[in-house]
């Protein structure tokens, strides 16, 4: 069955990091914003790390965006709504120098561009605990626009969390494509390559390889971009043959 619909990964898929020494950037940078406020870099940090689990924790009732909010402010009060347009420009503004803390892989653009010249449909499946201005500051950092995706998961958006399964059906709905014709790319184990119960085929990239639990690679197909291209254009040919 022809693949129709192609997933990718951001951070460290698309956009090269090492995810601890991003996040300690990024926090570092909000910190710096949000001081002027009042908040302290242990209490911001702790608050934005709560407000992440709650959205990971989401039950599908409300909007991750709802959730984190609705985290934040039990902890913060109606000060931290208030506070909410310096946040949402920061996203717009300070957190451009986030970019510092990752890599850049010309042959992210090249394969997703190579894929929609085939016809096929991609998709942006990044964990959704952004707000939409920091991950289409992301995906411009790749050298992509966002425009060049069918879909991209933000905390707006989306109302799961990786790993939950409801994540990806919730994409295979809104794309209206069933699982088997998707493939779904990244480089985290247990977040990323969970799609294959669903029924899609899966790629693990492991440029910047997340595997926590240790997990034997080998059932994965994987490696690099040029493996990934070799992998996409073997299922491309099965189809055909």
């Amino acid at each position: 069955m022809r693949i129709k619909a192609v997933l990718f990964d951001l951070d460290g898929t698309l956009l090269p990091m090492d995810q601890e020494k991003f996040t300690e950037g990024y926090f570092g940078l909000l910190a710096a914003k949000m001081k002027s406020v009042g908040y302290s870099a242990k209490e911001l940090v702790d608050g934005v790390w709560a407000g992440t689990a709650a959205m990971v924790k989401n039950d599908g009732g409300q909007s991750n965006e709802a959730v984190f909010w609705r985290s934040f402010a039990g902890l913060f009060g109606e000060k931290a709504l208030a506070d909410r347009p310096l946040f949402d420009a920061f996203y717009s503004n300070e957190f451009q120098q986030a970019r510092a803390f990752c890599g850049h892989n010309p042959q992210a653009a090249e394969a997703v561009r190579a894929m929609t010249a085939a016809g096929v449909r991609v998709a942006l499946a990044t964990n959704p605990i952004f707000p939409a201005a920091g991950t289409q500051t992301r995906i411009r950092w790749t050298g992509l626009e966002p425009e060049e995706f069918a879909l991209c998961t933000t905390y707006e958006n989306s109302r799961y969390c990786k790993p939950n399964l409801n994540y990806y059906r919730d994409i295979l709905s809104t794309l209206g494509c069933p699982a088997q014709e998707c493939l779904m790319v990244g480089n985290d184990v247990a977040e990323d390559m969970v799609a294959e119960e669903l029924g899609m085929k899966v790629f693990l990239l492991t440029d910047c390889l997340i595997n926590r639990e240790g997990k034997d690679l080998a059932r994965y197909p994987h490696g690099g971009f040029a493996e990934l291209m070799e992998f996409w254009r073997a299922l491309e040919g099965s189809d055909r043959q």
